[in-house]
């Protein structure tokens, strides 16, 4: 299990899907408006399955799972379900800006998990440093201001759960991946959780469908076809060859872009604890991934 370096053009891409990824929250709170939790979810994945789907018969990739690969799948499917219900349920509870930031503790979880479980991805003395200041940085969300409500509270805990679930699902992917196409790896845990959606949306969505306006059209749209159809393949495709680690080390782009995007289109506020949960988080990140500068190298991905 040999993780290529990061090349320019992986780069930029990743930075471009975090960015994407920041404004998932948002788009996700604007379903909220017209949609319940696990209804817009169950649409979600439904509209990304099909996408998908097609995408698989146009370029005639293989869909059907051997025997080996059956178990592995049933296993990310249930990760995956599990990460969307409380990720979902937690950001309608909480603010995109803080659904954001908890986000980004994601690569301090796959820091710690890869060292048990991903050969030659250790803990070292600098890697705890930054774990540490990241974990400060989302603590001090839970003293905010806004935070001290309770709903929010319950909200912020749920994101966190399911940053936790999506932690353990990176690393679990990253030790299969080598033996799945990156579309089916991406598929399946969908087609798996959509009828666990809408089965939720059947027993606590109340309603279930609110208005269909515009707005709730377009932030399904985007979740469904930007962030999700295409987002998810991309991201398993370069997790495939640059490694959970690496890859993982960029998400503090989605606080960023996510808090600036929660302000400017939901106007939620900005208070002194979440510029300094910004920046514990942030130079967590940083001091993670220094590094001696190594030469670029300009190979496409393939």
């Amino acid at each position: 299990m040999i993780n290529a370096d990061m090349t320019l053009r992986a780069s930029v891409l990743t930075i471009f899907l975090c960015l994407l990824f920041g404004g998932n929250g948002v788009a996700m709170k604007l379903g909220f408006t017209g949609l319940g939790v696990f209804t817009s979810a169950g649409i979600r994945f439904s509209l990304a399955a099909v996408a998908l789907f097609a995408w698989a018969w146009y370029k005639k990739i293989p869909l059907a799972l051997d025997r080996d690969q059956r178990l592995p799948i049933l296993i990310q499917s249930c990760l995956f379900t599990f990460q969307l219900s409380f990720f979902h349920l937690g950001l309608s509870r909480t603010t995109a800006s803080h659904g954001a930031l908890i986000t980004n503790i994601l690569p301090f979880v796959v820091l710690i998990l890869a060292h048990f479980f991903i050969p030659g991805d250790k803990i070292t003395l600098k890697k705890s440093v930054g774990i540490f200041l990241g974990f400060i940085g989302v603590l001090l969300l839970f003293f905010d201001a806004p935070a001290l409500d309770s709903d929010l509270q319950k909200g912020d805990i749920l994101v966190l759960c399911a940053v936790l679930v999506w932690g353990t699902s990176a690393v679990f992917i990253k030790r299969i991946i080598q033996g799945f196409h990156v579309v089916q790896i991406t598929l399946y845990p969908m087609i798996f959780g959509i009828p666990f959606l809408f089965l939720g949306g059947l027993l606590w969505d109340d309603p279930m469908v609110l208005a269909v306006t515009p707005t709730v059209i377009k932030a399904l749209l985007f979740q469904s076809l930007v962030t999700t159809a295409f987002g998810f393949v991309v991201w398993n495709t370069l997790l495939q060859r640059f490694g959970a680690t690496a890859l993982h080390s960029f998400i503090f782009i989605i606080p960023l872009s996510g808090v600036f995007l929660g302000v400017m289109i939901l106007k939620e506020p900005v208070t002194p604890h979440l510029l300094a949960s910004i920046g514990f988080v942030v130079a967590g990140i940083l001091v993670v991934n220094i590094r001696k500068r190594k030469k670029v190298l300009l190979f496409p991905i393939p």
